[in-house]
C-alpha cells in the first residue's frame, strides 16, 4: 500500500461517494446478442429483480436493444425510464459515465471502456454515455470526455477527496500502457479533484476478469469504514493474498491520520461452472441506492452473516438481499450491473 498526495488537484471539483442522494441508477439490460444468450431468461430474472428492488427508491434507467421487448417483463413502468442503444454487454458500472460534481455542477465523464483490457469486444458499451447524451435523457450535466481506460468498478470515493483502488488493474498493461504509475494517479486527482489515492497491491478473486477491481474486494461504507473481503481458510487459493490484503487495509488511514474501521465480510463457499471454473462470487459488491442497499447473494451458507454484516454498516438503510448466482457464472456481480447518478443529474421526463 502507497498513499501520496497532490495540492494541485481542482479543489472545486469532487467524486460523491455512492452513499449520498441518488438520482437514478442505470442498467444495461441482457440480450440474445451476448454472452447472456445461453442463459437469457435466468438472466433476464435477476436483472428484473435487481431493478423492482430499486426503483421504489428512486428512478431507474434501463438500457436495451428492444424497448418492447424489456418493458414486458414488467408489470408497471414507475419509476423507469427505457432507452434503445446497441449493445455488447451488459457491465453498466464501467461502461457507465462517472459523475463529478463541480461549483455545485454535475459533469458526466465518459472514459473508455475497452473490455477490460482487452478481454472482450467492448465498441458498442464504449458508445452507451455519450448515446445518452445524444438522446437528450440526461439533463442539468454536461459531458467530459476522456482517451484514457478506466471503469467505474475500479475506484471506490469517499467523497472527501480520497480514492481507493488497486494497482492490479489500473496498472494493467492493457489499458494504459504509455502511463506510468504516478500519471495515472495525477489523473485520478485531477479528474476527480482529490487529494489522494489508497492502493492497495494485494487481493483477487478466482474467475475475474476485471483484474482486482476494488469493487468485488473492499469498499467504503462511510467515510470511516471499509467493508473487505476476507478468506481465514488456510487452504483456500485465496487465502495469502486476501491476509496480505487484510495487512494493507489494517496500515490505511484516513485523511486525520487515523485507522479506517474495518469489516470483514465472509468468503462465500465456492461456486463453479459447470466446466468447473470457479467463479468470482463476492459480498463486497453490493451496491448502494437512496435508504436501501442491494446485497448480492449467492444460495450459499454465508448469505445470511453477509446480509446482517452489511446491517450493522448502514444501520439507517434498508437492506435487500438479492439473488445474483447467474451474474458469476459471467464473472461479474451486483455492483457491476449497476451505475448511479447523483440528483443533480436529471432524467429527462
Amino acid at each position: 500500500m502507497k498513499m501520496t498526495q497532490d495540492t494541485t488537484a481542482k479543489a472545486t471539483r469532487r467524486l460523491p461517494a455512492e452513499w449520498e442522494p441518488q438520482s437514478f441508477l442505470q442498467l444495461t439490460f441482457p440480450h440474445a446478442n451476448s454472452d447472456w444468450e445461453y442463459m437469457l431468461d435466468e438472466a433476464t430474472r435477476c436483472f428484473v429483480d435487481i431493478i423492482d428492488a430499486a426503483r421504489p427508491y428512486q428512478q431507474v434507467l434501463v438500457v436495451c436493444d428492444d424497448i418492447k421487448r424489456v418493458r414486458s417483463f414488467f408489470n408497471d413502468t414507475e419509476n423507469l425510464c427505457f432507452t434503445e442503444a446497441p449493445l455488447n454487454d451488459t457491465w453498466a458500472r464501467d461502461h457507465g459515465g462517472i459523475t463529478v460534481l463541480e461549483a455545485g455542477k454535475a459533469i458526466v465523464q465518459d472514459y473508455i471502456f475497452n473490455g477490460w483490457g482487452n478481454k472482450f469486444e467492448a465498441g458498442l458499451d464504449n458508445q452507451i454515455t455519450s448515446q445518452l447524451f445524444n438522446q437528450r435523457l440526461l439533463q442539468n450535466c454536461s459531458l467530459e470526455s476522456f482517451d484514457f481506460v478506466l471503469e467505474g468498478g475500479s475506484i471506490e470515493s469517499d467523497g472527501k477527496g480520497t480514492i481507493l483502488t488497486t494497482s492490479d488493474c489500473l496498472l494493467e498493461k492493457n489499458r494504459n500502457p504509455h502511463y506510468s504509475k504516478q500519471e495515472i494517479e495525477n489523473i485520478l486527482l485531477t479528474n476527480f479533484g482529490a487529494e489522494r489515492v489508497l492502493w492497495l497491491d494485494n487481493g483477487y478473486l478466482a474467475g475475474d476478469d476485471t483484474d482486482s477491481h476494488i469493487d468485488t474486494l473492499a469498499r467504503l461504507c462511510n467515510e470511516d469504514t471499509i467493508a473487505y473481503v476476507g478468506c481465514n481458510h488456510p487452504e483456500d487459493e485465496h487465502y495469502d493474498a486476501l491476509q496480505k490484503m487484510k495487512l494493507e487495509l489494517q496500515q490505511l488511514q484516513k485523511a486525520d491520520g487515523t485507522p479506517y474501521r474495518l469489516v470483514e465480510l465472509p468468503f462465500p463457499d465456492a461456486c463453479f461452472d459447470s466446466e468447473g471454473n470457479r467463479l468470482p462470487a463476492t459480498y463486497a459488491n453490493f451496491t448502494i441506492i437512496n435508504k436501501a442497499v442491494l446485497v448480492p447473494v449467492y444460495g450459499v451458507s454465508q448469505d445470511e452473516d453477509a446480509v446482517e454484516i452489511l446491517a450493522s454498516c448502514f444501520p439507517e438503510r434498508k437492506i435487500i438481499p438479492v439473488n445474483c448466482r447467474v451474474l458469476i457464472e459471467q464473472h461479474g456481480s451486483l455492483h457491476c450491473v449497476t451505475m448511479q447518478y447523483p440528483e443533480a443529474v436529471k432524467l429527462k421526463s
